[in-house]
């Protein structure tokens, strides 16, 4: 193995264990009462004060060439890829686990391929073992959804009982979550799924056009804290609900904001300039792995079998839609090769702001 080869791994395996405390650190700051909406907003504004300098610093001469035209879609693009994603995302996480959402984040590529088709923008041949193995991948992971919105299974208990935020034990399991709520956050987290997909297919276009992928970025995390701002103000209209303090919900803030935005970006960016955005995508099932244990240990999560088998199902589907990209890319010019492949949003998540831009051009 070369240096580059091992350089990619270790980059792979460093971002899903960023996305894994992504999920946890989240999790943690809504069982401690913090909102929902005002925690979106300190997000994604945290990541547009980091980001936005450095724009302004290395782009600055590109940004009087970007038209009003383009703005529209960039605003619109954050609206469903940035601002409805985290907002589904983060309600969905509240009310099913960190490890419920971890697992969702595998049925990204999938959906992806999904609204690719319906506009278009892929083909698939059933006569082909590719065409088999993407339309089997999806269904798997259709599967694996409707096991962990509808069957919980006996619980696994805690690998540690003793919990860093142990005022939260327990709460994300089923046994203080209603069956109606869980079944309604899984939803919600495939609804977040497809917003995130939404904007990567539509961010393809726009980059097409403004090839540009720091102001393309920027832009996004800059209009969503603006329209999270909105949605926050309306629905958290109790000031207390805006202070912060020094607890996990500040840590999380900073911790997406900066760690998430500023740090996984530039590292996933490199890792698919490597080896390739199917590479990448490989590695997605490591934060679903990370986030069971740590979930258990950290929050004390009771993790449920229906868990582990819809999160298996639907790792099982994101690697036959791979498997089928892949080998269809062996066989087509670089002219004819799509760009559906998916990494993450949260962000913010799943979800990937920059992932989270791309879930803030991927959210943070």
């Amino acid at each position: 193995m070369d240096a580059t080869s091992k350089k990619a791994y270790m980059i792979a395996i460093v971002v899903q264990m960023i996305y894994t405390g992504l999920s946890v650190l989240s999790k943690a700051a809504f069982n401690d009462g913090m909102s929902i909406f005002v925690f979106i907003f300190y997000r994604q504004a945290t990541g547009s004060l980091l980001l936005l300098p450095l724009a302004l610093f290395f782009q600055r001469k590109n940004m009087p060439s970007m038209p009003m035209i383009l703005l529209l879609k960039l605003f619109l693009c954050a609206l469903f890829g940035n601002t409805l994603n985290l907002n589904l995302y983060n309600v969905s996480l509240k009310l099913t686990s960190a490890t419920l959402v971890a697992a969702g984040s595998n049925a990204m590529p999938v959906v992806t391929l999904c609204l690719a088709l319906l506009l278009r923008m892929e083909v698939v041949d059933l006569r082909s073992s590719s065409g088999i193995a993407k339309v089997s991948g999806s269904a798997l992971c259709i599967a694996g959804v409707i096991v962990m919105a509808f069957y919980a299974g006996p619980g696994l208990s805690p690998v540690n009982h003793h919990h860093s935020f142990a005022a939260h034990a327990g709460t994300g399991s089923h046994a203080s979550t209603s069956k109606a709520a869980w079944i309604a956050g899984t939803f919600l987290m495939v609804l977040s799924n497809i917003c995130w997909s939404l904007s990567t297919v539509w961010q393809a276009r726009i980059l097409r056009d403004f090839p540009n992928r720091m102001l393309v970025a920027v832009s996004l995390c800059v209009f969503s804290a603006l329209q999270s701002l909105v949605i926050a103000a309306v629905a958290e209209r109790d000031i207390s609900r805006w202070k912060l303090r020094l607890d996990v919900g500040l840590l999380a803030i900073a911790y997406t904001g900066f760690v998430v935005t500023g740090v996984t970006y530039y590292l996933q960016a490199w890792c698919v300039e490597m080896k390739g955005p199917v590479f990448f995508a490989a590695w997605l099932p490591v934060c679903y792995i990370l986030t069971i244990f740590c979930s258990s240990f950290f929050l004390g999560e009771i993790v449920h079998l229906g868990s582990i088998l819809g999160g298996i199902l639907l790792i099982g589907g994101l690697y036959g839609v791979l498997w089928g990209k892949s080998k269809e890319s062996r066989f087509a010019s670089p002219s004819e090769m799509n760009t559906i492949d998916g990494g993450q949003d949260e962000q913010e998540h799943k979800k990937p702001d920059t992932h989270e831009q791309a879930k803030s051009a991927d959210a943070v």
